[in-house]
């Protein structure tokens, strides 16, 4: 796969999260990317993807990065390159110049990400957003990783995000030139989503995503739906056919592996209760797969 970045052609040809967002854009299917926070999270994921023969992306947050750094950066592209499916390993919301610069410097070790997002969302404009990702940009793609980045503005906060209340609606129009001009391959639109809990019913701009599609579809950039906790389920449906392949989630299956981990460690044995926290995630995701039409697309 050629991306067009801003000097000249950038060689992502063998990436995974390119390759897996490929042919979920093609083929109009979405892609589970669920945040994992240990290696029972991980293995749940792979074990899901295995099992229903979907792609997946197993996303890490940068506190966790930051936590177990190289070592357990190296621990999931293990298990994600030992799996039977395809699996890319991606980071979520580096938007710290140290959590950027951790990362950076392990894919230039060899202990890389697939891809990774540099969210500059946070910039008081467009402009600015773009400088700031630029740079991240270039570097990442002498390495092979793939970079996600956000036009626009999510309301909120989880997992050490800092915490947004100014959102800002992506502008189509500006679409094709800011991924031009920062080098990204994969973008996150705000259209009405926020991290976090939805106070209210959430009220999707889908007429953005609809537009952004046509701007795009068949080429980079593949858009990426953040801000999905309690969605229905019919929302998600109604935003992978507006053009949506990449889908984050978060505490869907985080929440009931912790609440079973420690309900299960009051009365079994400590490798029991993480079996059965294991399987408990494993089984949301496989909910996902199935209803963003993944399972068997492997």
């Amino acid at each position: 796969m050629f991306v067009p970045g801003r000097k000249g052609i950038m060689h992502l040809q063998n990436n995974k999260t390119l390759a897996i967002l490929e042919k979920a854009e093609r083929e109009g299917y979405g892609i589970l990317a669920q945040n994992c926070y240990d290696a029972q999270s991980a293995i749940g994921l792979v074990r899901a993807a295995e099992r229903m023969k979907s792609p997946a992306i197993l996303q890490l947050f940068p506190v966790t990065l930051a936590y177990g750094k190289g070592p357990f950066l190296q621990f999931c592209l293990d298990v994600a390159r030992n799996a039977s499916v395809p699996i890319a390993v991606h980071l979520d919301h580096a938007t710290d110049p140290e959590h950027i610069e951790l990362a950076l410097s392990l894919a230039e070790q060899g202990i890389a990400f697939d891809s990774i997002m540099v969210d500059a969302s946070h910039a008081e404009t467009d402009e600015e957003n773009i400088e700031l990702a630029r740079p991240h940009v270039e570097r990442a793609a002498k390495c092979g990783v793939a970079v996600e980045v956000e036009l626009g503005r999510l309301e909120g906060g989880e997992a050490g995000l800092r915490n947004i209340s100014d959102a800002k609606l992506t502008n189509p129009s500006k679409a094709e030139n800011f991924m031009k001009q920062t080098g990204a391959v994969i973008l996150s639109p705000s259209i009405g989503n926020l991290h976090g809990s939805y106070i209210n019913p959430p009220n999707f701009r889908q007429d953005i995503l609809k537009d952004l599609r046509d701007r795009f579809q068949g080429r980079p950039p593949y858009l990426c739906l953040h801000g999905t906790d309690e969605l229905p389920d019919v929302l998600f449906q109604e935003c992978i056919k507006n053009g949506i392949s990449k889908i984050n989630v978060n505490s869907w299956a985080r929440d009931p592996y912790v609440k079973t981990l420690s309900i299960a460690l009051e009365s079994k044995p400590f490798p029991d209760a993480v079996e059965e926290a294991t399987e408990v995630f494993a089984k949301v995701c496989e909910r996902f797969m199935t209803l963003f039409h993944s399972a068997g697309k492997a």
